[in-house]
């Protein structure tokens, strides 16, 4: 029991701090640190009591322990099914009324009150009147695990998240369900003892999630503080090197234009082809770290209401005359008015659209699709191309990085702007591929932090384009 709860302490611990303001993550930690409390009160009522009776511990520290093992178990009894219908309705929302949306933590924590006032306090056999709670408690858990198995991913990049939780938290909930208030309802008591296996399988899957394909926003922080580390260094050294750079190149034109008239006033056609190449040359070196810097500068946005869908609209139509054979297909939600920096966002999509074309070299498909969840909107940029291996996907948004060879042109610089622009609107860019299934790159915004606002669409919700 030990293990169960360091164990659930720490994922409670790792969802908490991952994302403090989202209430989804809230509810989840609180069903961890629910499941570590029940553990605690066993590894006090199994060790700690026990021994602390053998080794002659005064009076006054047995009852301290007694009563924290007793503030645990009730806890745990009381905590888990509770936090668990409240992170049900957080992860799969229900429509209702702004009003009732605040008093629901409230409302269902009414039969938490009436059993704590008027139901027999703590004991260790009967640490709760079983046959009561279990007639609120297990209709909060089965309302729960219904409601998350309903859930509807819109997206390919969720369903990763959505399919660990029903495999770490579903079963530990159910199993916990059955051997904590069905059974001992029907007079089998402290079935608990046979939660340690279940646990500790939930606990292996969510471990092994979360550091294959990350969980509820852990991963994706680790990886955001890699590429901002990363972005921050290149920022400041192709700074340094463009000043010092363009100096150099501002002599070398300086002087290269002296010798040049000097060639023509004397007629030295050799000489003035050479220094025409010394030009051309120092010109071509300073707009090339010129393109570079503009693409690692630290951004300043520049925001301003847009209609998010408008503007994917017009990016997509700078593309289709380069469209050749590709079909393009894009299902666009109206009506979504956003606080962002037009000309940036714009920028970075387009950096996604043309590496899908290039991608495709001239044959298969292209999606663009934006749609929302209660929290976000997401552009979908989906391609048939020929897709990336796993480890050339973990390096696609680090500076220089190129899948693409022989291109004088390509920096790799065109994601990892994207994902600078991304970031800077307080929102995500992930990556989702396979070799021969093609590539998804998916451009998150919180509708909060870009103040999205819902225009009155009068007609249709949604527009079918087809290229």
């Amino acid at each position: 029991m030990l293990f169960v709860l360091v164990a659930l302490w720490g994922i409670a611990a790792i969802i908490w701090l991952s994302d403090r303001q989202a209430s989804i993550n809230h509810w989840l930690g609180a069903v961890a640190f629910s499941g570590g409390a029940g553990a605690l009160a066993a590894v006090l009522d199994l060790q700690w009591l026990p021994a602390a009776a053998e080794s002659g511990m005064n009076e006054v520290a047995q009852q301290l322990l007694y009563r924290l093992q007793a503030v645990s178990s009730l806890t745990s009894y009381y905590g888990l099914p509770y936090s668990f219908a409240l992170f049900a309705v957080a992860y799969r929302p229900v429509r209702l009324s702004k009003r009732l949306q605040q008093l629901l933590p409230f409302l269902l924590l009414l039969p938490i009150l009436l059993c704590i006032v008027f139901t027999p306090f703590y004991t260790e056999m009967y640490p709760i009147s079983f046959k009561i709670v279990a007639w609120w408690a297990v209709p909060y858990i089965l309302y729960g695990a219904v409601q998350i198995l309903l859930k509807r991913q819109l997206h390919a990049s969720f369903s990763r998240t959505h399919w660990i939780i029903c495999s770490a938290v579903l079963p530990p909930v159910m199993f916990c369900m059955v051997m904590n208030y069905v059974l001992p309802s029907f007079g089998m008591l402290r079935m608990w003892v046979y939660n340690t296996w279940i646990v500790g399988l939930g606990v292996t899957v969510f471990v092994i999630g979360l550091f294959t394909y990350g969980f509820m926003g852990v991963r994706v922080n680790i990886d955001r503080r890699r590429y901002d580390s990363t972005l921050r260094a290149v920022t400041s050294g192709t700074a340094i090197l463009n000043h010092a750079i363009k100096n150099d190149a501002g002599k070398m034109r300086l002087f290269s234009e002296k010798m040049k008239a000097y060639a023509i006033a004397t007629d030295q056609k050799e000489l003035l082809a050479d220094i025409e190449t010394v030009l051309h040359a120092s010109r071509h070196m300073q707009e090339m770290l010129q393109r570079v810097h503009r693409r690692t500068e630290d951004l300043v946005l520049r925001v301003e209401a847009t209609d998010l869908a408008a503007l994917i609209e017009q990016t997509m139509n700078g593309y289709k005359p380069v469209l050749g054979n590709i079909k393009l297909h894009a299902s666009l939600i109206e009506g979504w008015s956003c606080r962002i920096d037009p000309a940036q966002v714009g920028e970075a999509l387009g950096n996604i659209i043309a590496n899908a074309l290039e991608a495709m070299k001239d044959k298969g498909e292209l999606h663009i699709h934006l749609s929302e969840t209660k929290r976000e909107l997401v552009v979908e940029v989906r391609d048939t191309g020929p897709g990336m291996f796993k480890s050339e996907l973990t390096k696609v948004l680090e500076p220089f990085y190129t899948t693409k060879s022989g291109s004088d042109t390509n920096f790799g610089l065109g994601l990892p702007y994207a994902y600078h622009v991304m970031r800077k609107h307080k929102g995500m860019l992930e990556l989702r591929s396979k070799p021969g299934l093609g590539t998804s790159i998916y451009m998150t915004f919180p509708k909060r932090s870009v103040l999205a606002e819902r225009a009155a669409v009068k007609e249709a919700e949604r527009r079918e384009v087809h290229g």
